[in-house]
Formats: structure tokens, C-alpha cells, sequence
């Protein structure tokens, strides 16, 4: 569905990703991970359009979109939702949910919020609430409601469990799973819970000072000899 091509890229002069080729699989959850500093949020603004592509190619459906801009990216299906700043905390749920649809048929603007409330029911119940009242957790649940409001069909996850407790980190992880088997969207997952995140993906990359280091099924990494040392990204 999605994929790289000796992807290069970084932020202007600053190099960060050196030839990477992913293969993103349609309705599956491929994991990125890596020690710290290795390019693993980089690579998710790069597919986005928010890092500058040195060299290389991102094509999605088949399609050339290297050099598509983020909100065409945002037309194609295509939702990035950054760790943090990724709702408007000034605005109500409901109104998030509204914003979200701005590119839709009015028609369909009911039936969208009504795929994301099923999603997410908790959110029911603070639709007039500002968002920035929210938990982290519930953040993050607003947050993938819009990509779901927004017909998103690939849905590229930055921390999404960063600084919630085990019980919301825990409910992050069974929404992701819901989303690629109910709601049938492809995930790409970047993750410090590398445990956690792995025993729910098909695909996995580890990623090693802006190289692939690893590529292949997630259960292979958790059953690798070389696990422990590839995700802290010491490679022999």
C-alpha cells in the first residue's frame, strides 16, 4: 500500500535516514523501532512531507507522492498524528471532530462522527468539554477520532502511549488492533513500548542510526537471538 525507495532524508542540511526501503502492507500494523536518535520519528515526517526528502521515493497505491504536500497527503488518506500538539486544545470534542470533516460532503459528516464515537465511545460523554480537559489518554483517543473522521486509511502513530499510565497505554494498544481488524486501516506504529507494540504488529522495522537494521514479520524480532541488542541498536 505503501512504500520507500532508497529513501534519504533529514531536516534541510541534516541527514537522518540513509536508503531506506519499507514496504508498508495494506490493513496490517508494521512497528518501527530503535534506540533513540536512530530516525524512527523522522521517517514518518518524511512519508509526511514535514522532513526534507534528500534522495529517494515514497509512493503510496502504486503513486508517486514524494513531493506531495502533507494536506494532499491529508486528501489522499494518509493521517499523521505527532506525539503531542495533535488536537486543538482550545476547542471542544465535538468541534475537533467537526474541524476534522472540513473536507467532506456535508452528508457524510454525521456518519464519519458516528465511526469515530463507535470507536471511541468514551468520547461521547465530554463532547462539550474543551479538549485540553483531557487526560493524555483521552488526547489520544480525540486524536485518532479525527484521522477516523477524515477517512483515513493509513494511520502513522508517533508515541502514541508516551507519558499515559499502563492502564490507558494498555487500552492505546487494543484501539490499534481494533482499528486494523474493524475498521480494516493500515498502521505504521513507532513505539517506545517495543514489547508491547511488537506482540501486536505483523511487520516490524528496527531502525539503526538512520538505517535498516532489521525488516520482517514482528514475531521474528520478539523471537530473535540478537533482540535485545538490535532495539538498543548495538549491530555486529
Amino acid at each position: 500500500m505503501l512504500r520507500t525507495e532508497k529513501l534519504n532524508a533529514g531536516y534541510k542540511e541534516l541527514h537522518i535516514l540513509f536508503d531506506i526501503n519499507a514496504n508498508i502492507k495494506s490493513k496490517e500494523i508494521t512497528t518501527i523501532v530503535g534506540p533513540n536518535g536512530s530516525g524512527k520519528s523522522t521517517f514518518l515526517k518524511a512519508i509526511f512531507g514535514l522532513a526534507t526528502i534528500h534522495s529517494g521515493n515514497v509512493f503510496f497505491n502504486g503513486k508517486d507522492i514524494t513531493k506531495v504536500p502533507p494536506h494532499d497527503k491529508t486528501r489522499l488518506g494518509i493521517a499523521y498524528l505527532p506525539q503531542v500538539d495533535n488536537i486543538f486544545v482550545n476547542l471542544t470534542v465535538e468541534e475537533n471532530l467537526k474541524i476534522a470533516a472540513y473536507t467532506l460532503d456535508k452528508s457524510e459528516i454525521k456518519d464519519r462522527i458516528s465511526i469515530a464515537l463507535d470507536a471511541f465511545p468514551e468520547l461521547e460523554r465530554f463532547m462539550k468539554r474543551k479538549a485540553g480537559t483531557l487526560s493524555g489518554g483521552e488526547r489520544q483517543f480525540l486524536a485518532i477520532a479525527t484521522a477516523l473522521v477524515r477517512k483515513a486509511n493509513i494511520l502513522m502513530l508517533d508515541e502514541p502511549t508516551a507519558q499515559l499510565s499502563p492502564k490507558f497505554a494498555e487500552l492505546i494498544f487494543q484501539r490499534i488492533l481494533d482499528l486494523r481488524d474493524k475498521y480494516k486501516l493500515t498502521i505504521i506504529l513507532v513505539e517506545q513500548n517495543v514489547q508491547k507494540a511488537l506482540e501486536i504488529s505483523d511487520d516490524a522495522y528496527v531502525l539503526v542510526s538512520g538505517r535498516v537494521a532489521f525488516k520482517g514479520r514482528a514475531s521474528d524480532l520478539l523471537e530473535h537471538e540478537k533482540f535485545e541488542k538490535l532495539c538498543i541498536g548495538v549491530v555486529e
